[in-house]
């Protein structure tokens, strides 16, 4: 009976799988939007001053990265929760790609959240006119969380991960 258990619980891991093929819809929408914003981004070059290449380009990097961080839990949410993608021979096959773990895609997750907030406060900032004051207040606060918490993220990694070969160091004969 425990066996069985056991089994099936392993085989629930699966589950997650229409999780990252939706993921990867919603990529598909992120280069539908992205592709828009382009089309947009040129058809003013005629008229655009410094500000809007500015702005549409952070605008095409924020895109990416939301895009960038996407395929990056798609990737190493499925090694790690589903399977282990067998594409070891494939020529284009990320570096990174069976080698972020957990805790290296939360670390990874709080850096892309922390960049693509830091783009919307700098095109909040380029064009400060048209927000209020206390929105603004509102997003550097916001920002600053996301900071914070990513720094507070990446310390506690690194006191886990300190305590960890602290650990195998004593375990380890001498």
């Amino acid at each position: 009976m425990e066996r069985l258990i056991e089994r099936g619980l392993f085989a629930s891991r699966w589950m997650m799988a229409p999780m990252y093929l939706g993921l990867a819809v919603a990529l598909v929408i992120l280069v539908w939007i992205f592709l828009m914003e382009l089309g947009r981004f040129v058809l003013i070059v005629p008229v655009m001053t410094v500000n809007d290449a500015i702005l549409g380009v952070l605008a095409l990097i924020d895109l990416s990265l939301a895009a960038n961080l996407l395929l990056i839990v798609i990737f190493s949410g499925y090694e790690n929760f589903v399977s282990r993608m067998d594409l070891m021979d494939h020529k284009d096959r990320p570096e990174w790609q069976g080698d972020v773990d957990f805790s290296a895609l939360k670390l990874k997750l709080v850096a892309s959240i922390v960049a693509i907030s830091g783009i919307h406060l700098l095109k909040v900032f380029m064009d400060v006119g048209k927000y209020p004051a206390d929105q603004i207040r509102w997003m550097v606060i916001i920002h600053l969380v996301f900071v914070i918490s990513g720094v507070l993220l990446a310390a506690m990694d690194w006191i886990a991960n300190h305590a960890k070969s602290l650990k195998y160091r004593k375990a380890a004969p001498s």
